[in-house]
């Protein structure tokens, strides 16, 4: 769209970086926001930004004005940020423990859709001259969020959470690091997001090079990570009731730290496509499995004053790891070859699949994870 009205490259990479900005500087605070009010009502506001920013992208679309797409794209990413919080606190309040793994992965199913579905439909719409029509959609579709939300049950608010906000926001982060399970968790996730970033920017130069893929056979590999999604979303509840939190826990940075093992010692041709598509599967089936079940144990374990704060401290250190991922990734690449930044993915993997396996919970915290 950005090419469409005249911009270039550079501008492309300026909206890329304000989404990804919008996350960073409104994490924090939204995680305060939904700690403070009442949650249907934050989830409302969520869908109302994003409606804002979808609203504000149409008309840079239709007055050809780039910043008007850059300033929606920036409401709307701070849209999605807030809704991701709050649809994570919302959840305790609306189903007992026993439920909530079947309820988040059904909800991380349903973004797991949307986010493989969308690209897709907007490229049709746009290759017949109807891009328009897919902002519209969109933006209906917030609309249609932001009345959902509201029709949810009426929920007690939040305890009030008095004071001064950084001393708010510090008593979230404490409480992340005081806990040994959250704590590996945390760290977990963080050397997780660097290796997966390290691993978006090393696998098209790596498939391109070393295993002689086309831009199609690319495509189709890249498609086993959309698959892996839905799998272990749809699958999540099963193998958590079958296997507990600590192998599902386990598996993710597993099967994670197995996918760059694969590419590295796939041949070129057609045996190397299908490896790639099979380390792409495992990259979305086994983190899938391990978000669902993370969730749940944070829904477990954290107060419901605390939720947002905690997941709002999760999130801002997560985003904020992924360019170090990514720019480690390149200048191995660039002075080493693509093989380097698969394997510094791989590092990535190991790390957070080690940082979870010495996690030792105190005894109380287990019993709380297992009985919710």
């Amino acid at each position: 769209m950005v090419l469409g009205l005249g911009g270039d490259a550079g501008q492309l990479g300026q909206l890329l970086a304000l989404q990804a900005l919008a996350w960073l500087v409104w994490s924090l605070p939204a995680g305060l926001l939904v700690d403070r009010w009442p949650r249907r009502r934050v989830l409302a506001l969520a869908g109302c930004k994003a409606a804002a920013g979808l609203g504000l992208a149409l008309a840079g679309l239709q007055t050809s004005a780039v910043w008007l797409l850059g300033l929606g794209s920036f409401l709307g990413a701070m849209g999605t940020a807030l809704f991701v919080l709050a649809a994570t606190a919302v959840v305790p309040a609306l189903v007992g423990a026993e439920a909530r793994p079947r309820a988040n992965a059904r909800l991380e199913l349903a973004r797991a859709l949307v986010t493989l579905a969308a690209p897709v439909a907007v490229g049709a719409l746009a290759a017949r001259g109807a891009l328009p029509l897919a902002y519209a959609l969109g933006l209906a579709g917030a609309l249609l969020a932001v009345g959902c939300a509201l029709r949810l049950p009426v929920a007690a608010p939040p305890p009030a959470t008095g004071g001064h906000p950084l001393a708010l926001l510090r008593d979230g982060a404490a409480f992340l690091l005081r806990h040994p399970l959250l704590r590996a968790i945390g760290l977990c996730a963080l050397f997780w997001n660097m290796g997966f970033f390290a691993m978006l920017t090393a696998f098209v130069p790596f498939a391109l090079g070393p295993l002689g893929l086309q831009a199609g056979q690319i495509g189709l590999a890249q498609a086993g990570l959309g698959a892996g999604l839905l799998a272990g979303a749809a699958l999540a509840p099963w193998c958590l009731a079958r296997f507990g939190n600590p192998p599902v826990l386990l598996q993710g940075p597993a099967l994670s730290a197995l996918a760059p093992a694969l590419l590295l010692a796939a041949p070129a041709g057609t045996a190397g496509l299908a490896l790639a598509m099979l380390a792409q599967f495992l990259l979305g089936f086994g983190p899938m499995l391990w978000l669902v079940c993370q969730l749940s144990i944070r829904q477990a374990l954290v107060p419901q004053a605390l939720l947002g704060r905690v997941g709002a401290t999760l999130q801002l250190a997560n985003y904020g790891v992924r360019p170090f991922g990514a720019l480690a990734a390149g200048w191995l690449s660039a002075r080493l070859g693509p093989a380097a930044g698969i394997g510094f993915a791989g590092l990535c993997f190991g790390a957070s699949f080690l940082v979870i396996g010495l996690a030792r919970p105190r005894r109380s915290e287990a019993a709380r994870v297992e009985g919710g």
